[in-house]
């Protein structure tokens, strides 16, 4: 996922529940929860994300329960 992409609906949050298999629960701002795994760039350069990390969601606007991890704050 590139973070150029429009169509997608980018949400702030923090990751709740940690899942195996690279699965996150991210409850968002708007009091949402949302299952997400990593993008491929945050694999790619081994960025970690633990339990309590504030983290940019972007989800499809298609499937608003299903996201991908794409920042991660400092």
């Amino acid at each position: 996922m590139d973070d150029t992409r429009d169509d997608h609906i980018k949400l702030d949050g923090t990751i709740t529940n940690v899942y195996a298999g690279g699965q996150f629960e991210v409850e968002t701002d708007a009091g949402t929860k949302v299952r997400a795994q990593l993008c491929g760039r945050m694999r790619k350069f081994r960025i970690r994300v633990i339990l309590g990390d504030r983290v940019t969601v972007a989800l499809s606007p298609y499937d608003l329960t299903h996201g991908m991890i794409v920042y991660r704050a400092k």
